[in-house]
């Protein structure tokens, strides 16, 4: 780490050789004349940025059983990724040398910026606990198999795992997410748990699950060796409090990890600081794409020694997966330069962006922070879309946020989200101007588990799905309105 923090471009330069003569014999680098490549120039001269879509004709053959096409070898496991949770599923290959040099390996890092920022952990007198999903046998080729990251991680994982975690392999992998809680709490209220890993949203139903299951009043009566949360998947912000009601501790800690199905990219390194450490010798190259350059011909992409603080990329990585120069769907931003710290801001497809405000989903959490702050609410879940012009009123933005402590009124906290996103967003503040382009925003108070039925019925329980927090169309917004209306019927 020391090395990477001293010398990014040099580490990343390194890492770019490598892939490229590693890959230069399959069809992808044949096709593209990696035996040619020289330099970072000539590699983006000869490979244009790909999305899923482009390079699902190679992954499907993979699927098939045919080998030596994206990376050397064959691939027999590929991560289910939800995206965005539509119906449009991506598998995402996953190799043995992803698995050892990038996922595991940001596991044992992970845990060893814990340590060094807290030397006197007990974390190894008890178990971890992991929320994982569940994995299928793909139906192209018997020995082939897809299923979440976390599955995919848990089945591949040294056999000595299993006396240092918790549940056992066969409950961490059962497919039916409310089975899978009914064991967890059969399984793990005896043990001696001492840290948990996963998405935000679905450990909180878990641990809400444990101490209903229990009848304990907080998460540390049941485990009280608990110390570590490890997080990601996405935003923590609007979780943070929940969790410290039901783990009421000052010795808990959080460490957040920017983990995907694509690849293990960052871990924070500093617990007083929520920006993380982009890991930058996992076997990935990564370039960044200015969001204004996204959508032309042939976007501008910069290497890691030529970004600036504070803008805002588009992450395009290149893999020991086999995936080259692809769109990850992410957005973020360096809050430092050597070492190189970036935060999370959004998703490539997450904004709302109808009228030129160009509010991202770190704006809305942000200003939803401040909303709940001044108000005492606390929230589970939020997405939010455009309301369309029309002759009788202006846009504006609609939103459904699922409240575990709505505020006392819910007209004051409307003004105060719409008041934080002016003074986060210079954009949106001007398209709010006398109402001249949106109108105040549109707050429905959700009923208690509507999200969680939104998924249900989708199938999308547990694992790594979750909800899409802003989206540029009605669809999701819609079909939450919708489950409303049923439930008031009933």
């Amino acid at each position: 780490m020391d090395l990477f923090r001293k010398y990014p471009a040099e580490v990343q330069q390194d890492t770019f050789q490598k892939l490229i003569t590693r890959a230069a014999d399959t069809e992808w680098g044949k096709a593209y004349h990696f035996s040619k490549v020289k330099t970072i120039v000539d590699f983006r001269k000869n490979s244009p940025i790909q999305t899923y879509e482009e390079v699902k004709p190679y992954i499907d053959r993979l699927r098939q059983g045919e080998s030596n096409l994206l990376w050397p070898g064959e691939v027999k496991w590929f991560a289910k990724s939800s995206g965005t949770t539509n119906d449009k599923s991506k598998f995402i290959p996953v190799t043995q040398e992803s698995l050892k040099d990038c996922h595991f390996k940001g596991a044992r890092d992970a845990l060893t910026l814990y340590f060094i920022n807290n030397p006197d952990s007990r974390i190894f007198t008890g178990k971890g606990l992991t929320l994982g999903g569940s994995h299928n046998i793909d139906n192209f080729n018997n020995q082939s198999y897809y299923g979440d990251l976390s599955a995919i991680l848990i089945e591949n994982q040294p056999f000595w795992t299993e006396f240092i975690r918790t549940p056992s392999q066969e409950v961490a992998l059962l497919p039916k997410f409310e089975e899978k809680l009914e064991r967890i709490a059969a399984q793990t209220v005896q043990e001696n748990v001492t840290s948990i890993a996963g998405v935000p949203s679905w450990n909180l139903v878990m641990l809400k699950y444990i101490l209903e299951h229990t009848g304990k009043n907080n998460i540390l009566e049941v485990w009280p060796g608990l110390e570590l949360f490890i997080h990601g998947g996405v935003s923590f912000t609007p979780y943070r409090e929940q969790f410290r009601k039901i783990i009421p501790s000052d010795n808990m800690h959080y460490l957040e990890a920017y983990n995907a199905s694509e690849g293990f990219f960052a871990i924070q390194d500093d617990p007083l600081v929520s920006d993380m450490l982009l890991m930058l010798d996992y076997g990935i190259f990564y370039e960044f794409v200015p969001l204004e350059e996204l959508g032309k011909p042939d976007p501008q992409a910069l290497s890691i020694g030529e970004v600036e603080l504070n803008e805002q990329y588009a992450l395009v990585i290149s893999t020991n997966t086999g995936l080259w120069r692809y769109l990850i769907g992410d957005t973020v931003r360096f809050t430092s330069l050597y070492p190189h710290k970036l935060v999370i801001s959004g998703r490539t497809r997450h904004f709302i962006n109808v009228f030129g405000e160009e509010v991202i989903v770190d704006n809305a959490d942000k200003a939803l922070r401040i909303a709940c702050d001044k108000t005492g609410a606390e929230i589970t879940d939020y997405t939010a879309a455009p309301v369309f012009m029309s002759d009788e009123h202006q846009g504006a933005h609609e939103w459904i946020i699922e409240f575990s402590k709505p505020p006392d009124d819910l007209d004051y906290f409307t003004t105060l989200l719409d008041h934080a996103l002016m003074s986060i967003n210079s954009d949106y503040e001007a398209k709010r101007y006398r109402n001249l382009t949106l109108e105040r925003p549109r707050i429905h108070a959700a009923k208690t588990g509507s999200f969680y039925r939104w998924l249900s019925e989708k199938g999308k329980l547990g694992g790594q799905n979750k909800v899409p927090r802003l989206s540029n169309e009605r669809k999701y917004l819609e079909e939450l309105l919708a489950i409303q209306d049923r439930t008031k019927d009933n």
